[in-house]
């Protein structure tokens, strides 16, 4: 099912989202070498547009992880255009057995997703460098177990503020706040559209305008890669209040691993239920 085993050479490794792209490179150690498609957290992945030298890598990939649900698709018609036999494609979503109709695409944030990836991930590597399958199953192994970390604080979070209602402008993040336990209040029309790129309906705005300016909500979760006048007006709506606002991310920021990255948005969460405290933005 694989390519021939690339016999002790580097396997050329792709994550179409850079915290893929990160977890490869955890795994995989000095036997890959990994590059990432989406990997700027300043730019919105909804509008990202694949160029040349994204195809160029897409070509030369062994192994390429990308998330499906028509969050990447644009890797679709790359891996098309540059077709190589024997490459091992992983799509996240339907390994993982996500249904075709699940809503919310952003599933690094959900804490089983990369825990069940990544024996996919040290599978497919030694299929195509099997001589170093103890290594990869020992990284396996290791960073699942790093993960406890994440789980733990998602746990206390829980514990401590289950039940509590939060806003935000689109489901970056909505599967650790719901793993926390926490009460979703922005309808999920209203997310969607955002997500989407569409105008959300008056009617929406109202609801989580009041949400805001009544202060129904311990805290904003505000997405920093999709910023427009919309969602603009009501991160200021949010500061005017005094409701704690936590900036969220789609593509992990830099100097970070997979792992801490998730660490330290709990912790936003937690510092905003807690103290009060708004992140706006990770350092």
């Amino acid at each position: 099912m694989g390519r021939s085993p690339v016999a002790g050479g580097v396997i050329k490794a792709i994550g179409a989202e850079s915290e893929y792209g990160n977890v490869i490179a955890q795994i995989g150690g000095p036997y890959v070498s990994v590059q990432s498609i989406m990997s700027n957290p300043n730019v919105d992945p909804h509008t990202y547009e694949a160029d040349t030298a994204d195809a160029r890598l897409v070509g030369g990939a062994q192994l390429i992880v990308q998330n499906g649900l028509g969050y990447d698709s644009f890797m679709n018609r790359l891996e098309s255009a540059a077709a190589a036999p024997g490459r091992v494609v992983v799509t996240v979503a339907s390994t993982l057995g996500y249904g075709a109709k699940t809503r919310n695409p952003h599933l690094w944030y959900d804490p089983s997703t990369m825990a069940r990836l990544a024996p996919v991930i040290a599978r497919d590597l030694s299929r195509l460098r099997p001589d170093s399958t103890a290594y990869f199953q020992r990284a396996e192994a290791r960073f699942v177990a790093s993960l406890a970390t994440w789980h733990e604080d998602i746990a206390q979070l829980k514990a401590s503020f289950s039940g509590t209602r939060v806003a935000v402008t689109e489901p970056v993040a909505d599967y650790m706040l719901q793993a926390a336990g926490l009460a979703m209040a922005t309808p999920w029309s209203l997310q969607a559209a955002i997500m989407n790129s569409v105008d959300p309906s008056p009617q929406d705005v109202v609801i989580e305008d009041n949400l805001l300016a009544r202060r129904q909500v311990k805290v904003f979760v505000y997405n920093q890669q999709a910023v427009d006048s919309t969602t603009a007006s009501f991160l200021a709506l949010a500061r005017a209040h005094k409701v704690p606002v936590v900036g969220v991310y789609e593509t992990m920021p830099a100097h970070y691993s997979y792992q801490a990255w998730m660490v330290a948005e709990t912790t936003a969460v937690s510092d905003a239920l807690s103290h009060g405290v708004s992140t706006v933005r990770l350092s």
